[in-house]
């Protein structure tokens, strides 16, 4: 693995880094030594962000990039992404799409920075795909999961616009 120096502070360079979860926030999101969102799963049991992660990816990523993050011809297998692409560049793409033009074809990910049901989800939709990359967790649905803490609520419906 390559690392790079940032402002004293060492990255990978490669997206893929190591998705040990070594620190939980209030809100129940496992992060790595990076400070990247990241998956924790016991057995068959998955943290809430990747459980939550498989039910948003389901409701609105899966029509293009296909079943599980495995792709489609229309749209790329997000599973193989997220081993060359970091957590800020996922964001980005979420959030302001992206257009690909070729002799052969054009792909075109529309921007869901605006759209709540994607927004708000961003980093559950990542720490899915992160753990789907690693082969962390397979494509069948989490049986069981750890339950979603009042802080996660609290900020989902700030996001949403709930009061």
């Amino acid at each position: 693995m390559i690392f790079v120096a940032s402002g004293g502070i060492a990255v990978a360079d490669d997206g893929s880094g190591d998705p040990a979860a070594v620190k939980q926030t209030e809100t129940g999101e496992w992060l790595d030594k990076e400070g990247n969102p990241t998956y924790k799963i016991n057995g068959d049991t998955v943290d809430w962000y990747t459980y939550s992660g498989y039910r948003r990816y389901h409701s609105d990523c899966h029509v293009c990039h296909g079943p599980d993050g495995m792709g489609s011809t229309y749209a790329p297998a997000l599973k193989d992404s997220l081993k060359t692409m970091s957590y800020a560049d996922f964001l980005g793409v979420v959030a302001s799409g992206r257009k690909n033009i070729s002799t052969a074809a054009e792909n075109v990910m529309p921007a869901f920075g605006d759209n709540p049901n994607v927004a708000c989800y961003m980093d559950d939709l990542y720490v899915y795909l992160r753990a789907r990359s690693n082969e962390a967790w397979g494509r069948a649905r989490p049986g069981k999961h750890e339950d979603k803490n009042d802080a996660y609520t609290k900020n989902e419906d700030s996001c949403m616009g709930k009061k």
